[in-house]
């Protein structure tokens, strides 16, 4: 088996062309399975040896001490070293595709508190046009729940900003699906002033669709709203650095606090499963806490 391994990285190396990396993790897992097989056998391992039965009994062995992930990466490691050898004829059969793999926790994002949010917006921005978009990406992504990408595909046609609250259209995915949300008076005050000062950002090659504008006159992307927001954090003093998404599951999470049920909260984020607005909006244990003794009638004495 091992001189097998080595044919394997030495494929992986001249015809993948695979970094020094992904080679090291995948000498790494294989030698380990090699070595687990030896030790229970007490015997060199051998092609044979990289059953079903023995991938299942050495994951076991990693139970417990390994997280998830890497357990699945091992796993995926091996599965392509049966792979390699099938196509080679080395070996009848990928028993290691029968193999299953472990579950991965989600981890959830954090989701800040309202009074985190609002420092993020509400203090000083930098100075000029620059500073009055950035209130309003911020406000946006905050105010309406979107996605990153979302924000960063905004063009001037997909909102509306008249008198009192606005509205923010958005359309993505295969068929052009798009929702509408609501924006409050806040954020659409935030749109409005920037909409004002938008036009000191154009530059001669900038697209004239887009809604917001980088430094260099290009549609902001990703990675400038991303950046955006971690300063915003690092500036304030946020009790936790989130990204865009961290917005956007704060949003739904104030959202439930504040009553608003699942379904709607659903429409607002664009989930097309309702199981996925639940893993989002996870309410802290005191918050549950505080509705039970609020509302159960068995909560108090007398």
């Amino acid at each position: 088996m091992r001189s097998a391994i080595e044919r394997f990285l030495e494929h992986l190396r001249a015809e993948v062309r695979a970094s020094k990396h992904t080679l090291r993790a995948y000498r790494g897992d294989l030698t380990a399975f090699a070595r687990s097989v030896q030790e229970r056998r007490d015997a060199e391992p051998r092609l044979r040896d990289l059953s079903a039965r023995n991938v299942r009994a050495h994951l076991a062995e990693l139970h417990g001490n390994t997280a998830p992930t890497t357990v699945a990466r091992k796993l995926s490691a091996l599965r392509s070293f049966a792979e390699f050898l099938l196509r080679r004829g080395e070996i009848a059969e990928n028993e290691v595709a029968l193999v299953s793999s472990p579950k991965r926790r989600q981890a959830l994002p954090v989701a800040l508190p309202v009074e985190d949010i609002g420092d993020m917006i509400d203090q000083p921005q930098r100075p000029g046009p620059r500073g009055v978009r950035d209130r309003a990406v911020l406000e946006v992504l905050y105010g309406a729940g979107l996605r990153v990408s979302e924000c960063s595909g905004l063009d001037l046609g997909d909102v509306e900003v008249g008198a009192g609250q606005g509205r923010v259209r958005v359309v993505r995915g295969k068929g052009g699906k798009e929702r509408l949300v609501p924006l409050g008076e806040r954020g659409t005050e935030a749109l409005r002033a920037y909409l004002d000062v938008r036009a000191a950002l154009v530059k001669p090659k900038s697209p004239p669709r887009a809604l917001f504008l980088g430094d260099r006159g290009g549609r902001m992307g990703p990675r400038s709203i991303r950046g955006l927001v971690y300063r915003r954090c690092e500036e304030t003093g946020a009790r936790a650095r989130v990204g865009p998404h961290g917005l956007r599951h704060s949003f739904a999470t104030h959202l439930l606090e504040s009553g608003a049920d699942l379904r709607t909260i659903q429409s607002m984020l664009g989930h097309a499963s309702l199981s996925t607005t639940q893993r989002y909006t996870h309410l802290s244990l005191g918050k549950l806490l505080d509705v039970y003794e609020s509302a159960h009638p068995r909560a108090k004495k007398g």
